[in-house]
């Protein structure tokens, strides 16, 4: 009966994919103003909590990484400035990060791409405070001795499918609803 049972489990392994856990993580923000007088943007960083990318052979299959929104951190601007927006980023007007401390991106597919950098494309449903929608974005994708490497190309998802919106009306305007990212994991 246990040869059976470890049969079963080793092949639902070769079948669904090995697990390979998050050891490393870049994920790289920026959002834009468009007011003429005000043009301008930001960047910075937050944090994968944690994650995990599915092979199957030496393709990239699936995996789910969890941000921890609470570590949004402007990095274009230092001392009060720093601190000002990034409590901004983090209250009412934008992440509300006590409601909303983690948002998630689970992928749903991985597609060879022509690119020759970017190889592949990958989907996957974002959901940032409570709300889920699609995002594509073309990566380069590596795998050798039992690690995996994903580096995403910049791309771009609008922020307004996601309820993330400053809470004037009148401000939002001035925000471009497109923010771009970079995102760099390795696991093993």
């Amino acid at each position: 009966m246990k040869k059976i049972f470890l049969l079963a489990v080793v092949a639902s392994g070769l079948a669904f994919g090995q697990s390979k856990k998050v050891v490393a993580s870049d994920v790289h923000w920026w959002g834009y103003k468009v007011a003429k007088s005000e043009a301008s943007s930001h960047d910075g960083t937050v944090k994968v909590k944690s994650g995990d990318m599915v092979m199957k052979g030496n393709q990239l299959v699936g995996g789910s990484f969890v941000l921890d929104m609470t570590s949004i951190n402007a990095t274009d601007v230092s001392g009060d400035s720093q601190q000002k927006l990034n409590g901004h980023l983090k209250n009412g007007d934008f992440f509300e990060v006590e409601k909303f401390p983690t948002a998630t991106f689970k992928i749903t597919s991985v597609k060879k791409n022509n690119d020759k950098i970017y190889n592949s494309l990958v989907t996957g449903n974002l959901t940032v405070k409570g709300k889920t929608n699609a995002v594509s974005f073309p990566a380069k994708i590596a795998y050798s001795k039992g690690v995996v490497s994903l580096v995403s190309n910049k791309f771009s998802f609008d922020r307004q499918k996601f309820d993330v919106s400053y809470k004037s009306s009148m401000q939002d305007v001035f925000l471009k609803d497109d923010i771009d990212m970079i995102v760099k994991v390795t696991a093993q």
